[in-house]
């Protein structure tokens, strides 16, 4: 009894912490991100590398510059779809990067 009592109140704390992430909005920054750097890069160090684009991130109240790096494909096709900050309301959102398999 008192096993499944544990595993109740488990999956119970569980489920409120994914409502509560799933919920959130993402944080909204006041301040224009500056502009992105100009990054100079190589050659793919192998074929089914490609290139991630650095991006500013807001912490703390400051911009931080996130710098780009070579990631691998998850798959041949895959290309990657840099993130980017949009305008919402009074402010700024980031969107984050993501694979897309065509």
């Amino acid at each position: 009894m008192k096993k499944k009592v544990v595993i109740f109140l488990f999956l119970f704390s569980l489920g409120v912490m994914v409502l509560f992430l799933w919920g959130c909005p993402p944080p909204i920054v006041k301040v224009r991100p500056p502009e992105p750097r100009i990054e100079i890069y190589g050659p793919p160090p192998h074929p089914d590398m490609v290139w991630i684009p650095g991006y500013w991130r807001h912490r703390r109240g400051e911009w931080v510059w996130v710098p780009g790096h070579w990631e691998r494909r998850p798959k041949p096709r895959a290309v990657w779809v840099p993130g980017r900050w949009e305008p919402r309301g009074d402010g700024w959102v980031w969107v984050p990067g993501h694979w897309e398999y065509r």
